[in-house]
């Protein structure tokens, strides 16, 4: 099979470096990143990717998020590390979510009282939608 470019950084610049398990073996002279042509493992749709860190930068932990779209933490942590996402810090929100169809959407914004407060987002989430909330700590 063709190598095409570096899957790292995605230069043309690379030499032969060995066979591993019998199958051959690139070394990127741009990156120093070593790589095979068919690589085995399973990617995971940027869609989740951006999702998971979209979560993440609204103040929900890693493992919330794993039990809500599905993927482990720690791919979600090292996407994190990858992408050098910088969380804001400020003590006095705590985000609390609820995942809801359209029809319980449309109930929750029905209520005046649910309007109120410190603010609130909704993101889509496959076929549901996904209700975060921001809610001071009280003293």
């Amino acid at each position: 099979m063709n190598v095409s470019n570096c899957p790292n950084c995605n230069s043309e610049d690379y030499v032969k470096s060995g066979v591993i398990k019998n199958r051959q073996r690139y070394k990127c002279k741009s990156c120093n990143y070593f790589f095979t042509v068919n690589k085995i493992g399973k990617k995971i749709d940027d869609y989740y990717v951006n999702k998971a860190l979209q979560l993440y930068l609204e103040g929900l932990t890693y493992r919330e998020i794993e039990r809500i779209l599905g993927i482990s933490h720690v791919s979600i942590m090292n996407w994190v590390k990858k992408y050098n996402i910088k969380r804001p810090y400020n003590t006095n929100y705590h985000p609390t979510y609820k995942i809801l169809n359209a029809q319980e959407l449309s109930t929750f914004f029905s209520n005046s009282l649910n309007l109120k407060g410190a603010g609130t987002i909704v993101t889509e989430l496959g076929d549901k939608f996904m209700l975060i909330k921001w809610e001071r700590f009280r003293e």
